[in-house]
């Protein structure tokens, strides 16, 4: 593994090293207006969520490094107190590029990328109406970071007062992931998009770990780390229940490979438990990661102790 020391790296290698590996991450396209109300929209990456309650979010605008010069966003902010955050969906990543670009503090964004201006309700600088997601936010507090040794970067902690969500985005109540499609930023001119999504749900009690699984599965050459993982959520070793697993004396089932590669492990298993190679370990983890990947954890762990 390479390893690379920022003192001895120039600012562009060190700032792009930072951005491909502290990746995907959300873009806050930022809404700010001067003190004669001209409005600024530029996007950053520098973004994230620190707390709900209050709900606290924080924005890193840097000091140019090559010219010294601060950002529209920045200056706006520090004299005004305000601003407004809009996610980036997938059908604007391109109108946000647009306002990227270093124009005179006269130029209005929002009108160069021809995006329109959603009323705010309790800021003056207006979000970007066809984000699905908008925030209203307040500055709490700028910290500068290292200008002991030349350092550029800012932190900017902002209060949200106030969230937009379009109708859109919702389903059941809840903002849907999916109707948000949006974009956050790679290394380079890379970005990612929110339409590959997979659930991942947290156990709500303590898990045994992998260090306590058996080590007959804890050493699969089959089962990966995450298919372990999988099984390791459980808060109690399971025992092999006798009774797993019950098929209908009608069950039919073709080949093992057959029922595996059409997504079918159950008939998979019948065949196995009906040959000769019932107990063998590595056909009887590859029916249990089928099993894991459909979410199907207690028969996965009947099947792994199937072996021996």
């Amino acid at each position: 593994m390479a390893i690379f020391y920022p003192g001895e790296m120039s600012h562009k290698d060190r700032h792009q090293l930072v951005l491909s590996g502290v990746s995907p991450r959300p873009i806050a396209f930022i809404g700010t207006q001067d003190a004669d109300g001209v409005c600024n929209l530029s996007p950053y990456s520098f973004f994230n969520a620190f707390a709900s309650n209050p709900p606290i979010v924080a924005i890193g605008p840097a000091i140019a490094a090559r010219t010294g010069k601060v950002k529209d966003t920045w200056r706006n902010i520090m004299d005004t107190g305000e601003c407004t955050i809009s996610t980036v969906p997938y059908s604007i990543v391109h109108r946000m590029n647009i306002t990227a670009g270093d124009y005179p503090p006269e130029v209005d964004e929002f009108v160069m990328a021809g995006l329109s201006k959603r009323a705010s309700t309790i800021v003056a600088p207006p979000s970007v109406a066809e984000s699905p997601y908008a925030m209203e936010c307040k500055l709490m507090q700028n910290i500068e970071l290292r200008r002991d040794i030349g350092g550029n970067g800012n932190i900017m902690l902002l209060e949200v007062v106030a969230f937009h969500v379009a109708d859109s985005a919702m389903s059941g109540g809840k903002i849907d992931p999916r109707r948000l499609d949006h974009v956050a930023r790679m290394g380079g001119n890379y970005y990612a998009r929110t339409t590959d999504l997979f659930e991942a749900a947290q156990p709500l009690h303590a898990c045994i770990g992998i260090n306590e699984l058996p080590e007959h599965v804890r050493t699969s050459p089959v089962l990966t780390g995450n298919d372990l993982a999988r099984l390791a959520y459980v808060d109690v070793l399971p025992m092999l229940d006798g009774s797993y697993p019950q098929f209908d004396t009608s069950y039919r089932a073709d080949s093992f490979e057959i029922e595996l590669a059409a997504g079918n492990p159950d008939g998979a298993l019948f065949v196995l438990l009906n040959s000769p190679q019932r107990h063998d370990r590595i056909l009887l983890h590859r029916v249990a990661q089928m099993l894991i990947a459909q979410g199907r954890i207690a028969d996965a762990w009947q099947t792994v102790l199937m072996e021996g």
